[in-house]
């Protein structure tokens, strides 16, 4: 009998009000914005839970639903899907260190991701 370890995944945003939660951590944020029935947005699933796992100390990792937070893609001008955004907490505010639309390799979100977290 094998036994399999539990796997940190990347948090599904339920509500708006999430996200204002999620910027209160001050920690470098990774938005996976995604929709239902998207090919790419599958593809790219188990990779963003990849990510979230490696940096669950270093950075948040939460994953955005059209249907859920329709607000959030207006807010972002989310045209396309899936699209990877990296924000930076600031004294200012939030700062946008980072867009991609379409399938990206691991080793590019991990790079950014990593580059995001020193700048802390």
């Amino acid at each position: 009998m094998a036994f399999f370890k539990r796997r940190h995944r990347a948090e599904q945003l339920k509500t708006f009000d999430d996200f204002a939660d999620v910027l209160s951590r001050g920690k470098p944020i990774l938005i996976d914005f995604w929709k239902y029935g998207c090919s790419p947005c599958r593809v790219m699933d188990g990779i963003i839970d990849e990510v979230s796992e490696e940096f669950q100390e270093e950075a948040i990792v939460i994953k955005a639903s059209l249907e859920a937070v329709p607000d959030l893609f207006y807010k972002f001008k989310i045209r396309s899907t899936p699209t990877f955004v990296v924000l930076n907490p600031s004294p200012a505010g939030i700062h946008q260190r980072w867009r991609h639309s379409g399938l990206v390799k691991k080793d590019v979100i991990v790079d950014t991701l990593s580059r995001a977290v020193s700048a802390i």
